[in-house]
């Protein structure tokens, strides 16, 4: 995560960079936000010092928390002045290309050469945006939802020529103020608008079809998806003239299907909201959710399948950015996937090559079955394999899905000979925070016999994997999450890192070997000072326990991981791996048999080729180059 001191720059006071400005702000980051005129930064702040006066009111913030925040964000005409020392630069006027073009124009010439340069845009292409820029590398779409102070969501999206550091840096930024970011392709609509405004605009269409009155679609939306807004008040609350022009952008990248309806432009027209007051018919409700689950499901199946986004990060974007109950994934496997298919395959029917059906959708209701989702991502950097908690919106809890997804990455690191090192990390800036209290509290004994036997044999199959296994720790690693930390060779860990064992504040005890590893790690008092009081400690005393074996600066984080996990990769396999099994063997053995241990084994390195290299390799005064043999 980037440090505090870094300093950014917003360019537009409207709504959406405000929000930005405030999102940033509210985070500890010092923000300059920059406009035309007085008039539109006097706007900007009122419209900052409105929503601070409702968190207020709220109790969110007190007086303090809002002078500070205030006092982050310096508002200027002057773009110089705005940029000058920045990190990063935001750009957040509106959806006109070439008014945001003549602004990157103006900018290049005043921009610090390691600023980063990114553009608010919700459908405008990032490639074209910043072709004439003349350092496409550190520039990139970050694409904030309204309202961009509240919304968690973020959409990053990579030009052509966008480098792989950018996209680390302006990742780690948005977990840095607290939002949840899906990265995703530079392709009309994104992810998220992609499935979202044609399902505004299915909303629309079934009212000018005759299918169902505006109240009925309401409702039976809010039914699908579990929301509290059906598809004409949100497009009352955020402006129906948004999703006329965001439909239309989208009609002419792909053709009939995503015109407008009639009676949406005809409503973009009079510059009306809509009227959603009306009785609901529950006959047609049945019909309305099959329309919709069908352009949500079948729109969302291609994107994935065209690599906009993955199947995850597709309904994270619906659940974080939408607050839909149900990503297109989600909704698709809880319908059944024949049921699902047989939806969009009736749109495409109707719509032909506009609406066309997944392969993918069609394999997998052939053999019905889900659409796979996994909860853990694994990076396969070879010779490192990085195991990636994946439920940022959950704060990665654990849950009986994370554990299968993680027995499964780990099985996958095992079997692999080009992966010498695990780094057991997530992909957000926490570890993470514990059991899923939602699933947990439903449990009856028998239940949690079952669950803790799992994640007993998970936990041991980590602890247990002849490959050296460290974990990367961030943010919370608490309950659950510290003991599946403690079940790695040694933790990594960095300074804004929270650990502890919680468990007795709920009513329960680590379940996952808490009790069990954390005292053999630093001893009965103090694991049982920790256990019983569930007070957590910070990273520093963390390692002054010997919980950390090493603290780095947070956003070193992940390059120190690396940089470790490459070094151990860079010894000899098969001495790692011996090294590793003396020092688990003979911890639980009497001194004398673990030296017999250890001479056993190191009698054994005598055997291997890796030897000879190494020590030839150190009197020849080069490199060594071991094949774990």
């Amino acid at each position: 995560m980037p440090p505090k001191d870094t300093r950014i720059a917003v360019l537009g006071a409207g709504n959406m960079g405000s929000g930005i400005a405030q999102a940033f702000a509210t985070a500890g980051y010092r923000v300059a936000v920059r406009d035309l005129t007085d008039k539109e930064l006097q706007r900007g702040r009122d419209a900052v010092e409105r929503n601070l006066n409702r968190s207020l009111e709220r109790g969110r913030i007190d007086a303090d928390k809002k002078a500070q925040i205030l006092s982050r964000i310096e508002f200027t005409t002057d773009l110089t002045a705005a940029v000058a020392g920045t990190r990063l630069v935001v750009e957040a006027i509106f959806e006109d290309p070439k008014v945001k073009q003549a602004l990157f124009a103006e900018l290049a010439t005043v921009v610090p050469k390691e600023a980063i340069v990114a553009t608010n845009t919700s459908s405008l292409s990032v490639a074209k945006l910043f072709e004439e820029f003349p350092s496409p590398e550190r520039c990139a779409g970050l694409h904030f939802f309204f309202p961009a102070s509240v919304n968690k969501l973020v959409e990053v999206i990579p030009g052509p020529a966008t480098s792989p550091a950018t996209m680390e840096f302006l990742v780690s930024l948005c977990y840095g103020i607290r939002k949840i970011p899906i990265r995703v392709r530079d392709a009309p609509g994104f992810c998220v608008n992609r499935f979202f405004v044609p399902f505004l605009n299915e909303a629309s269409r079934l009212v000018e079809e005759g299918v169902a009155n505006i109240a009925t679609v309401e409702a039976a939306a809010n039914e699908l998806l579990g929301t509290k807004m059906g598809p004409f008040e949100l497009m009352n609350v955020t402006g129906v003239p948004i999703a006329f022009h965001s439909i239309t952008t989208l009609g002419n990248a792909f053709g009939e299907y995503y015109r407008p309806s009639r009676i949406l432009k005809e409503q973009f027209d009079r510059g009306e909201k809509w009227n959603t007051e009306g009785e609901v018919h529950p006959s047609a409700v049945d019909d309305v959710k099959a329309r919709l689950a069908g352009c949500v499901i079948g729109i969302a199946s291609r994107l994935v399948e065209e690599g906009v986004a993955t199947a995850e990060e597709t309904d994270r974007g619906a659940r974080i950015g939408l607050a839909w109950k149900k990503g297109p994934f989600e909704l698709l496997n809880s319908l059944g996937s024949i049921s699902g298919y047989e939806h969009v395959d009736k749109l495409h029917r109707r719509w032909g090559v506009t609406f066309p059906v997944s392969p993918r959708l069609a394999e997998i209701a052939i053999s019905n079955e889900n659409w796979p989702l996994s909860t853990v991502r694994y990076d396969k950097e070879a010779p490192i394999a990085w195991v990636l908690l994946d439920r940022p919106e959950a704060l990665n809890a654990l849950n009986s899905s994370v554990l299968k997804d993680l027995a499964h990455a780990v099985t996958q690191a095992a079997a692999d000979p080009e992966i010498r090192v695990v780094v057991l990390s997530s992909t957000s800036g926490n570890f993470a925070a514990g059991a899923d209290i939602a699933e947990m509290v439903k449990k009856t004994p028998a239940d949690s016999l079952a669950y803790t036997t799992t994640g007993h044999a998970v936990l041991r199959q980590i602890e247990t994997l002849d490959k050296p296994v460290f974990a990367a720790v961030d943010g919370y690693a608490l309950g659950g999450g510290l003991e599946l930390a403690l079940s790695a060779d040694f933790i990594l860990a960095s300074e804004e890192a929270t650990l502890g064992l919680p468990e007795v504040s709920l009513g329960i005890i680590p379940g996952f070997g808490g009790t069990q590893r954390l005292t053999r790690l630093v001893g009965p008092a103090r694991a049982k000072m920790m256990i019983l009081s569930g007070n957590p400690v910070k990273a520093p005393e963390a390692y002054d326990l010997g919980i950390a074996a090493r603290i780095v600066p947070a956003e070193r984080l992940r390059e120190e991981a690396r940089n470790l996990a490459l070094t151990i990769a860079s010894r000899a396999p098969i001495a790692v791996k011996l090294a590793k099994q003396a020092v688990d063997g003979g911890r639980e053995a009497s001194l004398p048999s673990g030296l017999a241990l250890e001479r056993q084994l190191a009698t054994y390195t005598f055997t291997t080729a890796d030897l000879r290299e190494g020590m030839t390799a150190y009197l020849e005064k080069r490199k060594p180059k071991f094949q774990g043999a």
